[in-house]
């Protein structure tokens, strides 16, 4: 789909491009990618990716809750605290 988009797109190697403005916010990919945007739909899907080990710990953290092993929970929001804050604080 992207190909068919933009296979005639010239590549400026000189100057670099960001995404455009519009890549740039949750909201944003979502509403383009629901308009099949092509590169909306890769960045949902770069986020979809992002979010799986985030979503995998935290619902280790309420089956472990759930289980009442305080331990595990302890561990589990560390290492939520750890990967939430890398992806905050990443430039």
């Amino acid at each position: 789909m992207y190909l068919v988009q933009r296979h005639s797109d010239l590549v400026n190697y000189q100057a670099f491009q960001g995404e455009p403005q519009y890549l740039r916010s949750v909201s944003g990919i979502w509403l383009s990618a629901l308009h099949l945007q092509s590169d909306a739909i890769i960045q949902l899907g770069m986020l979809l990716l992002i979010a799986t080990p985030i979503a995998r710990v935290a619902l280790a953290a309420v089956g472990f809750y759930l289980e009442r092993d305080h331990l595990y929970v302890t561990v589990s929001l560390i290492v939520l605290a750890i990967l939430l804050f890398s992806i905050m604080h990443a430039t």
